[in-house]
């Protein structure tokens, strides 16, 4: 069974990003997260996502209380100087910023105290958490995000190891969107993500999907996805929302 999906792969046509339009998730500000170290590798990073068929790109740097204590401001100062670099070069791709919330005791306390976050869209804001276990509060800081009139975008829940399919269900019920990495479809991020990856996309339930693109090399990999059989499910499913950002 598996050497004939492998076969199907290769012979299926190639699908590049073109109908995505949009890259929602990606650590492209040069030197402030474990994204792109500098402004030369960002412009490349870029000119890259460009022959894959993305027009415009938001970026999302981490902030995280005990890694990334990243704000609005250096986050808009970084993403100036990267469009002006841009312009300098004539690479024509819009390239906005938003950022990527830890969920945890800290971030709750931001939300409890009315602060103000960088979204994307119709005040689409992107959320991650521990890879190994939820925070006790992740539920109730979900609620009081959405009371605050945020809509929540959970990103790659395929690689979160104690999230059950049932428990990504029942998010979805919570209106939580899901948003995929590409990479998963290659196993890039291992087995267990890649079979979580194509259980979601099997069940349409993938919103969106992105990048998450940290350095060149993995820049150099996502036309792999082109003849990638779940991928070519996902573009057909009529569940993707990037091109609405």
């Amino acid at each position: 069974m598996l050497s004939f999906f492998k076969r199907k792969d290769k012979n299926l046509e190639p699908i590049n990003f073109n109908s995505l339009v949009c890259d929602m998730h990606s650590h492209l500000i040069a030197g402030i997260d474990d994204g792109s170290p500098d402004l030369d590798t960002s412009v490349q990073i870029i000119k890259n996502l460009q022959s894959l068929g993305f027009k415009k790109v938001i970026t999302t740097p981490h902030i995280m209380h005990d890694f990334y204590r990243n704000t609005s401001e250096n986050i808009f100062r970084g993403l100036k100087d990267l469009q002006n670099e841009l312009k300098n070069q004539y690479v024509d791709v819009e390239v906005l910023a938003a950022a990527e919330y830890y969920i945890d005791y800290e971030f709750e306390t931001k939300v409890d105290s009315g602060e103000k976050f960088l979204t994307m869209g119709n005040n689409q804001i992107l959320i991650e958490t521990s890879f190994i276990s939820a925070p006790p509060n992740f539920g109730d800081t979900i609620f009081k995000l959405q009371l605050a009139g945020y809509k929540l975008i959970l990103a790659h829940p395929e690689r979160y190891g104690f999230m059950t399919f049932e428990d990504l269900q029942t998010y979805k019920t919570r209106s939580l969107s899901l948003q995929l990495n590409l990479l998963s479809l290659l196993g890039y991020y291992g087995p267990p993500a890649k079979a979580m990856a194509e259980k979601l996309i099997e069940n349409n339930m993938v919103d969106y999907v992105a990048t998450d693109c940290h350095n060149l090399y993995q820049s150099s990999l996502y036309y792999k996805c082109f003849t990638n059989r779940h991928w070519h499910m996902l573009v057909n499913s009529g569940t993707l929302k990037n091109q609405m950002l």
